[in-house]
C-alpha cells in the first residue's frame, strides 16, 4: 500500500453518555443513519445545533458514545459562531473551547466548558499499513495529494494515529478540502519524506 484515501471530515459531534440521555432523554439509543470508513463508526440521523455567541450552526452526531463529549468543527465554523477552537488531536480538549448543544427537536441543552476543537489532520493506519508506508504511530509527516483542479496539495503536519482498530483513511476539514480540491471525487494521498 503506498496510497491511501482522503476523506473530508465536516463538522460533527461525539457525545458521552449522559450528554445523550441529558439531550434526548435516559435510556436514548442514537440512530445509526449510515456507516463510516472506521470500523464501528457512523453518522447518526441525530442532529444538534452548536451554539456560541455569535450564532449557531447545524452538526451531525457519529456514534457511538465516547466516554466525553467533544465538538470538530472547522476554525471557518468557529469564527462564525465565536467560539474558540484551538487545532488538536481527537480526545484531546482540556481547556479546549466551549459552546452550548441544542436538541432542535424538543430544545433540550446542555453547556459544554471545554471540548470543541479544529481536528488536527491525520491519517488512520493499522499496524500494517503504516510498517507499509514506514511510519509510526504519532509521528507526524507530509502528505501529497493530486488533483485533476490543478490544486495539487503538500499537506504538512499530518499525525499518523496507528490502531488494529482502524481502516486507512486521511481527514481533514471542510477548510482544508475546499483550499485544496474539489471533493467531488475519490481522492488519494500519498506520504512524501
Amino acid at each position: 500500500m503506498k496510497q491511501f484515501i482522503v476523506e473530508t471530515s465536516a463538522r460533527h459531534i461525539h457525545l458521552s453518555r449522559e450528554a445523550v440521555d441529558v439531550l434526548f432523554g435516559e435510556g436514548y439509543q442514537l440512530t445509526n443513519k449510515k456507516d463510516l470508513s472506521q470500523p464501528g463508526q457512523y453518522a447518526c440521523a441525530e442532529k444538534l445545533l452548536v451554539v456560541g455567541p455569535k450564532g449557531s450552526i447545524k452538526a451531525s452526531i457519529l456514534g457511538p458514545t465516547r466516554p466525553a463529549s467533544q465538538v470538530e468543527i472547522s476554525l471557518t465554523d468557529a469564527r462564525s459562531i465565536g467560539v474558540a477552537a484551538p487545532i488538536r488531536e481527537s480526545g484531546d480538549t482540556a481547556g479546549s473551547g466551549a459552546c452550548k448543544l441544542v436538541n432542535p427537536d424538543n430544545g433540550a441543552e446542555l453547556e459544554l466548558t471545554e471540548g470543541v476543537i479544529a481536528a488536527k489532520r491525520h491519517i488512520h493506519l493499522t499496524p500494517e499499513a503504516a510498517a507499509d508506508l514506514g511510519v509510526a504511530d504519532k509521528e507526524i509527516v507530509c502528505v501529497k495529494v493530486a488533483s485533476d483542479s490543478e490544486r495539487t496539495t503538500i499537506f504538512g503536519d499530518v499525525v499518523v494515529r496507528v490502531s488494529e482498530k482502524f481502516a486507512p483513511a486521511m481527514h481533514i476539514d471542510t477548510d482544508e478540502a475546499n483550499a485544496a480540491f474539489n471533493m467531488s471525487r475519490e481522492v488519494w494521498g500519498e506520504i512524501v519524506k
